[in-house]
C-alpha cells in the first residue's frame, strides 16, 4: 500500500517515492510519548496501559524495557540539558530523570490541589516546561487510577524550573492534549481532544501567539478527522505532523491539510528521529512504526 496520500501538491516535496512504512515493534496496548535521543541513537516511548517505558535501539532495532514501572507515563520530551521529562498519569505529576537515573518531581500540584494527569509536554529555549493536563489518566484505572479532579478543570500549564513556579497559561480547553512550539517559538500549538469522550466536544488544533512568556488569544488552526489530534511534532518549515484516526496528517502553518501517511491503526503520537531528523517515528495503538520523509524535525524538543 502506498504510504503517502497527497491532498495538495505542496505535500509531494515532503514525500520519498521509494520508502515504505516500517513496523518496528508490536504487542503494545497504547503506544505514546515518543522522544528521540540522538546522542544514544535510540527512541524512548510509553506503553501506557502496560505501565512501562520502552527503548528502541536505532542501530540494532532491538526493543528493551527502559522503565518497568513508569507510573503510567504518557508524554515525554527532553529539556535543554538533555534530561528526560515525563508526564505521569498515576503519579499525576511531571518529572525529570537526572543523569544518575534519579527522578525529580517538577510539578504535581497547583495552588495546593493535585494535578489531573499530565499528558504531553514541550520545553522552550528558556528552559520553561509547558504541559497539558486533561483528565484521561484519572477517568479509569486502565490509564492510571480512577479519581476525582481536585482542580475541577483541564488546563495548560507552564513550569519554570528556575524558581519552581507553576502557572496556568490556558484554561478554556475541554481536553488539552498534544503541545508543541513552532521552530521560532513565536507560536504554540495545542490539541483539544475533547471529542474523546464527548462527540460534541472539539477535535482540533489551536494556535496561540507567544508574547514574552504569555499566550495571546488562541484560534482554531485545523480540525482533525477521523479521530482526534493527540500528539504531534513540527518540522523545520513549521508544518504540523499530527496523529489522527487514519494515520498521520500533515498540516501547514496556515492550517491546510496537504497530505497523509496511511497507518493501519489509530495513531497516538509521533516524533522525528534519525541522524538527519528525517525519520518519523509513529506510535500506533498497538505498534511502533517509522517512515522516512523529505523534511527534518525542528530542533525544539
Amino acid at each position: 500500500m502506498e504510504p503517502f496520500e497527497t491532498l495538495d501538491k505542496r505535500f509531494a516535496s515532503y514525500t520519498i517515492p521509494i520508502v515504505f512504512l516500517e513496523k518496528l515493534h508490536t504487542g503494545l496496548r497504547w503506544a505514546e510519548g515518543p522522544v528521540y535521543f540522538a546522542d544514544q541513537r535510540c527512541l524512548l516511548f510509553s506503553d501506557l496501559p502496560n505501565n512501562r517505558i520502552l527503548r528502541f535501539d536505532e542501530q540494532t532495532s532491538q526493543v528493551t524495557t527502559f522503565r518497568a514501572d513508569s507510573n503510567f507515563s504518557n508524554g515525554n520530551t527532553r529539556d535543554r540539558q538533555g534530561r528526560l521529562v515525563t508526564c505521569e498519569h498515576r503519579g499525576r505529576r511531571v518529572t525529570r530523570t537526572e543523569y544518575d537515573g534519579t527522578i525529580t518531581i517538577l510539578a504535581d500540584r497547583y495552588e495546593g490541589k493535585r494535578l489531573n494527569s499530565p499528558n504531553d509536554v514541550a520545553v522552550r529555549a528558556d528552559g520553561t516546561i509547558w504541559f497539558t493536563d486533561p483528565s484521561y489518566g484519572i477517568s479509569a484505572a486502565y490509564e492510571g487510577g480512577k479519581a476525582e479532579s481536585e482542580i475541577g478543570s483541564c488546563n495548560v500549564y507552564c513550569f519554570d524550573p528556575r524558581d519552581g513556579s507553576l502557572r496556568v497559561v490556558a484554561d478554556d480547553f475541554r481536553r488539552p492534549n498534544g503541545i508543541a512550539f513552532s521552530p521560532d517559538e513565536k507560536r504554540l500549538y495545542i490539541a483539544d481532544s475533547g471529542f474523546w469522550p464527548n462527540p460534541d466536544w472539539p477535535h482540533h488544533i489551536r494556535v496561540f501567539d507567544v508574547v514574552d512568556d504569555k499566550l495571546g488569544k488562541g484560534r482554531v488552526l485545523a480540525e482533525v478527522s477521523p479521530g482526534i489530534p493527540d500528539g504531534f511534532r513540527i518540522d523545520v518549515e513549521g508544518n504540523i505532523w499530527t496523529s489522527a484516526g487514519d494515520g498521520v496528517h500533515c498540516i501547514t502553518p496556515g492550517g491546510d491539510l496537504i497530505g497523509k501517511i496511511s497507518v493501519p491503526e489509530k495513531v497516538a503520537n509521533v516524533c522525528f528521529g534519525g541522524p538527519a531528523r528525517d525519520r518519523l517515528y509513529i506510535c500506533g495503538h498497538t505498534s511502533l512504526y517509522a517512515i522516512h520523509v523529505n523534511t527534518h524535525g525542528a530542533l525544539t524538543p
